[in-house]
């Protein structure tokens, strides 16, 4: 089949290696221009750029897809099917009524679950146990077309987003072969989403990261794993900021002392803190400002916490 492929993150990438593995005639991919990065300010690629051009793909990088001459381009290379996959640009019905069987994205969620541009970390930071990867016909929503194939994924215990990601990008790819396959025969039947059932996984902000110790233990430890690597999950120590990148919840704070935030344990395995609702949470691993990350008993000891003190 003669496909478009329209995505810029890494999560992609399976997706569109997939395609060209099953020897479908992928035209193009368009994907967001380079940007510049780093210290330096050099200019570089989105990730699929040089899997694309590796593979012989030619490459397209219109700043707005919905320009009339990146619109004009498109219709010129006459897709049968355009997939899009962390594309990072919302279509307008011009672009996704181009190809005539339909245009596809690859969702890492079981819709109507988690809508929007960050549904593998709000699965893990919202407690979710399984998760899984939906393709859907895009229409001018938000997430919110009919749905063709989903397959379901379980959360690991300890799993972080960085953990789940490439698991569920793998899982993306074979959900599309199958998609493709299943619409070049004609077998398969969109299924309206229940919009009623809808829940948001809106794009994450720095300021999300941040731990507010009124939450539970469970609460935060889940919001530690699916903010990392990105936002990260951070408190205060004074006037400083204490970055959190591992943790685990302990039990029950019981008569210890100390409202929410409050340092109610110190030892080899880290720094227990009193949260809501009566638990606990061990850090186990910190990164002070401008530092390395380390093990939270030794942030302890080089900073001379004690009992009592708080994190804000």
């Amino acid at each position: 089949m003669r496909i478009v492929f329209l995505g810029s993150g890494a999560f992609a990438i399976p997706c569109l290696e997939e395609l060209l593995d099953s020897g479908h005639d992928v035209a193009a991919l368009v994907t967001q221009p380079d940007r510049r990065k780093g210290r330096g300010k050099a200019l570089a690629p989105p990730p699929l750029k040089p899997v694309a051009e590796a593979r012989g793909v030619p490459v397209l990088q219109p700043r707005r897809v919905r320009d009339e001459e990146a619109q004009e381009e498109l219709r010129r290379l006459a897709p049968q099917l355009q997939v899009v996959v962390a594309f990072g640009q919302i279509l307008p019905r011009s672009v996704i009524d181009i190809a005539p069987r339909g245009t596809v994205n690859v969702h890492a969620s079981l819709l109507p679950k988690l809508r929007g541009a960050a549904p593998i970390q709000w699965a893990i930071a919202g407690g979710e146990t399984t998760t899984g990867v939906s393709t859907m016909l895009i229409d001018e929503g938000l997430d919110t077309g009919p749905v063709l194939l989903q397959r379901t994924i379980t959360i690991g215990p300890v799993e972080t987003s960085a953990d789940l990601e490439p698991r569920l990008a793998r899982l993306g790819a074979d959900v599309l072969a199958e998609t493709v396959r299943g619409l070049a025969d004609g077998l398969l039947e969109p299924t309206p989403q229940d919009h009623e059932q809808a829940t948001l996984a809106p794009l994450l902000k720095k300021e999300d990261g941040r731990l507010d110790w009124g939450r539970s233990a469970r609460e935060l430890d889940c919001r530690i794993r699916g903010f990392h690597p990105w936002p990260g999950t951070f408190t205060s120590v004074g006037d400083r900021t204490l970055k959190v990148r591992r943790a685990r919840p302990v039990g029950s704070a019981g008569d210890d002392g100390g409202g929410p935030g409050t340092i109610v344990g110190l030892g080899a395995e880290g720094v227990v803190v009193a949260c809501g609702e009566g638990s606990r949470l061990l850090l186990v691993e910190v990164q002070p400002e401008s530092r390395r990350a380390m093990d939270a008993a030794a942030f302890a000891a080089g900073a001379r916490l004690r009992l009592g003190d708080r994190l804000g």
